[in-house]
C-alpha cells in the first residue's frame, strides 16, 4: 500500500482521483480552504511546509490550478499571468519540491487538460498552460533521480462540469470523471514516465 498525496482533492475531479486511489492505498487530501492540509500550490513556501508537515510520500497528485478564461482581444497581461502563476507554476511548485520529498521509486502526476490541442474560444489561457505542463513533464522525467516519475493526465471536459462549463464546449465530446480517474492511477500505480495520459 502507498502514501499518496492528492492536491486538489475536494474538487470534481479530486474526488473521483481520491476514490479511486483510496481503493488501495492511503490518500491524503489537500486544498486550498478543504482537506486533511491547507496548501497555495502557487506560493513555493506554502507548498514546501505542505511537505514538511506530510513527511515522506510514494506519490504526489495534483488537480489543482486555475486558468483564465476570456476573450483573447480583451485579455490583459495580468489575466494572462493569473494561468501561469497558478496552474502552471503551481504545479511546477509542486513537482520541484517533491522530488526531494517522494520515496525512491516515487511518482508525481500533474494535470494538464484538453485544450493543449483540442483550442476552444475564450480558452488560449488554458491552451498555452496545458501545453506549458505538458513540456514540463516530458524535461523534467529526464532529469529526476531514484526512479521518480513524473507524468501528466490531460482530461477534457468531465460529465459532472458539464453545468459549469459546458458552453464553451459545444460539439465536444465529455468523459465520465471516473474514466478520468483512472488515468490517474495509472499514473501512480504504474511504471512510465513522462508520459501525458490524453482522457479524450
Amino acid at each position: 500500500m502507498k502514501k499518496i498525496i492528492v492536491i486538489g482533492a475536494s474538487g470534481t475531479l479530486g474526488k473521483a482521483i481520491v476514490e479511486q486511489l483510496g481503493l488501495r492505498h492511503e490518500v491524503l487530501t489537500a486544498g486550498r480552504n478543504s482537506g486533511q492540509y491547507q496548501v497555495r500550490i502557487e506560493d513555493p513556501a506554502s507548498v514546501e511546509a505542505l511537505f514538511q508537515q506530510v513527511g515522506k510520500v510514494d506519490g504526489v497528485v495534483v488537480a489543482a490550478g486555475d486558468v483564465h478564461f476570456g476573450a483573447l482581444a480583451e485579455m490583459t497581461a495580468e489575466q494572462f499571468q493569473s494561468g501561469l502563476a497558478s496552474k502552471l507554476m503551481g504545479q511546477v511548485n509542486v513537482a520541484l519540491a517533491a522530488q526531494k520529498h517522494l520515496y525512491d521509486g516515487g511518482s508525481i502526476t500533474l494535470t494538464s487538460g484538453s485544450l493543449s490541442a483540442q483550442p476552444i474560444r475564450f480558452g488560449a489561457n488554458a491552451s498555452t498552460v496545458n501545453a506549458a505542463v505538458d513540456g514540463f513533464v516530458l524535461g523534467a522525467a529526464i532529469e529526476l533521480p531514484r526512479g521518480l516519475r513524473i507524468n501528466s493526465v490531460s482530461p477534457t471536459l468531465v460529465d459532472e462540469s458539464v453545468d459549469v462549463y459546458g458552453a464553451y464546449f459545444y460539439g465536444m465530446e465529455t468523459v465520465p470523471v471516473k474514466r478520468a480517474a483512472l488515468a490517474y492511477s495509472r499514473s501512480v500505480e504504474g511504471a512510465e514516465n513522462g508520459k501525458t495520459y490524453r482522457v479524450w
